[in-house]
């Protein structure tokens, strides 16, 4: 049996079944959020081994925007790796919100590309059957909280702190479409990864000594 199939199964928790891969994925990128809420740059290598087990796990369950996503993820993964390395990460005043002007910027390009990607996806598996065999489920809840992660996660490379108010809101919403989708283990990691977001969020704000954070 693949050992990255969904159907080889790492431990039963009553009546669910749990995959090696799941489990991996899950627990790997649980731990790169939590570095990264406490500014390690160790957050970037072990996010990239996460992100790359997520997509394999995203395509077996038809979450093909997810999948996707974990494309983009990988690639803001390096740049954050590098940027992050070759800037004082550590320091709190490296770490502040964008302008009013760019967040508003940011909010128009979730809904823009949220929109374009929704439309994209509902019909991936007429375009490309050989990758994509079964056609896209939640549609548009998917592409939207996949375009806000696209954003938060480039905001989060550049040290901008309302990224993690972009995730807490992707998170609340992912906790749903997990369950929904039977991925309950998953779905668990969110309620903590929401946790681990509020936790960042006031950690970066408490760090950033900015007198007025929408300068």
């Amino acid at each position: 049996m693949d050992f990255l199939s969904i159907e080889n199964v790492f431990v039963n928790i009553g009546v669910y079944q749990m995959s090696y891969l799941e489990f991996i994925g899950t627990l790997l990128y649980l731990m790169s959020v939590f570095l990264i809420s406490i500014r390690n740059i160790w957050t970037w290598p072990i996010g990239i081994v996460s992100v790359v087990l997520y997509m394999y796990l995203f395509i077996q369950i038809q979450l093909y925007s997810d999948a996707l996503e974990q494309v983009w993820y990988l690639l803001v993964s390096i740049y954050g790796w590098i940027f992050w390395s070759r800037e004082p990460y550590a320091k709190g005043s490296n770490y502040s919100f964008s302008s009013r002007r760019s967040i508003s910027k940011s909010i128009v390009v979730i809904f823009i590309g949220g929109s374009i990607l929704g439309v994209l996806v509902s019909k991936i598996h007429i375009y490309l059957p050989r990758f994509f065999p079964e056609p896209a489920t939640y549609v548009f809840v998917d592409s939207f909280t996949t375009s806000a992660s696209f954003v938060a996660m480039f905001l989060l490379a550049k040290r901008r702190i309302e990224s993690w108010i972009i995730w807490i809101t992707v998170d609340i919403v992912a906790i749903w479409l997990y369950l929904a989708k039977g991925v309950v283990f998953l779905s668990g990691l969110y309620v903590l990864l929401t946790l681990l977001a509020c936790n960042g969020l006031y950690n970066w704000m408490r760090q950033s000594k900015l007198e007025d954070p929408f300068r």
